[in-house]
């Protein structure tokens, strides 16, 4: 018995021993994985400041390199020629017109109204302007004047089909001009289903002069299908109409001496018309009386000369082609094509683009064009490029007309292109110069 103690004693003592080296290895274990698990997230506590840091640093460059391309964007958009923006409207802007004088500016616009600006000033940074409600249901697509600078011809589309309004102001008794107000306007006359239920495409409107013309104003109205209907701008009567027969119109046009009326439709030939005045100066008929023929394609837009002896038109075949039409028609005389020009816009592969308007200056020395929201300027005897606006809108141009004479603009008078687009303004731009390259 008392040889198995000191036995029992050693075994209890390597027991214990043995268990001591076994706990404190795992401790040891333990204390290590710890560490390994807290000491990467010290390492990264610690390094947040400076990553903190880094995408601040990040963040501040992105928005010094945002704000510095949106002002080179804004430098692009700021066209040399780019006069000042007409702003104010609550749709796309789809028609302007200058009055004869060019004392007023008339655009329609798709939030039903057609607003009258006056143009005291080209560089004025606010335009009083007139406010013409349009009928309920009704957006209005184009805009002409008639007689006078205070009578503007509507077009209007609804669902029942397209109407033509004209609006007049309401004659007053003189007071002080300081003190009257604006005369508020009111509808003159009004032509409803013009077009059956098709939509009008152009409205345009010149004072007759040609022949035993009276002088009044004649409006076309062009429709998306063939017809194109003649209207006597005071009186709202219909004068005359005709069938273009080529399956759906582009545009029309007539003549500044109200002697023609030409159509851009889906074929490459070009129809003209001829208004004939009886002795007492009223329409008595309008007759077909030539075709323009020499393009390869579909003609998209046209225009006449300010002596209204020429056409310039522009095809999808990329060439644009200047008649003569100052012809004895009634002898078989053929019109002449004067030039052929090459339309020089071209997308990025260097394909030739079409042109969708075309509007000649009043002196007819300077041809503006334009192809969704780009428009260029060229020489109509030349076709050399006067000067192009890469994005004139932020959106595709609508319509365009330049003044019929120069207007004021500081201590200076300038000749101005007023442009119409979905971007829901309406820009005046300034002519370019001739000597341009």
């Amino acid at each position: 018995m008392d040889s198995m103690l000191p036995i029992a004693i050693v075994s209890v003592i390597i027991g214990t021993v043995i268990a001591f080296l076994v706990f404190g290895n795992y401790f040891q274990k333990r204390k290590s994985e710890v560490e390994s698990i807290t000491q990467p997230e010290t390492i990264q506590k610690a390094s947040k400041p400076q990553q903190s840091q880094k995408n601040t640093l990040k963040k501040s460059q992105g928005k010094s390199h945002s704000h510095t391309a949106d002002h080179k964007d804004a430098n692009k958009r700021h066209h040399p020629l780019d006069l000042n923006t007409l702003k104010g409207h609550g749709d796309i802007v789809t028609g302007v017109c200058f009055s004869p004088n060019a004392q007023s500016l008339a655009t329609a616009c798709g939030d039903g109204v057609v607003r009258v600006f006056k143009l005291d000033d080209a560089s004025s940074k606010s335009f009083k302007f007139l406010r013409i409600n349009l009928p309920a249901g009704g957006h209005p697509t184009a805009v002409a004047f008639a007689d006078e600078a205070s009578s503007v011809v509507v077009a209007c589309d609804a669902f029942s089909g397209s109407s033509l309004y004209m609006y007049g102001e309401e004659k007053t008794a003189a007071t002080d001009s300081k003190q009257a107000k604006l005369p508020l306007p009111e509808i003159k006359w009004e032509q409803h289903k013009v077009h059956d239920k098709r939509a009008i495409l152009t409205l345009v409107g010149t004072k007759a002069t040609y022949g035993s013309a009276d002088g009044s104003t004649i409006i076309v109205s062009c429709s998306e299908g063939t017809d194109i209907v003649l209207f006597h701008g005071k009186s709202g009567k219909i004068v005359g109409n005709v069938d273009t027969n080529q399956l759906k119109n582009n545009m029309a046009a007539i003549s500044p001496n109200g002697r023609f009326i030409a159509a851009a439709a889906f074929t490459a030939d070009v129809k003209v018309w001829e208004i004939v005045y009886s002795k007492d100066g009223a329409v008595k008929e309008v007759s077909r009386v030539m075709e323009l023929k020499g393009h390869k394609s579909a003609v998209t837009c046209l225009c006449f000369t300010p002596n209204s002896e020429q056409i310039i038109t522009a095809s999808k075949d990329g060439s644009i082609r200047v008649w003569n039409i100052n012809v004895r028609y009634h002898l078989s005389e053929d019109p002449k094509t004067l030039r052929v020009l090459p339309i020089p816009l071209k997308d990025a592969n260097g394909t030739t683009l079409h042109y969708d308007r075309l509007c000649l200056s009043p002196d007819g020395k300077i041809l503006a064009t334009t192809h969704g929201s780009v428009m260029q300027w060229l020489c109509p005897e030349t076709g050399k490029v006067l000067d192009t606006a890469e994005k004139a809108h932020d959106g595709d141009i609508t319509d365009m007309a330049w003044s019929p004479s120069p207007i004021p603009m500081g201590d200076k008078q300038v000749l101005v292109l007023a442009t119409a687009s979905v971007d829901k303004k309406v820009k005046l731009w300034a002519a370019p110069s001739l000597n341009a390259s």
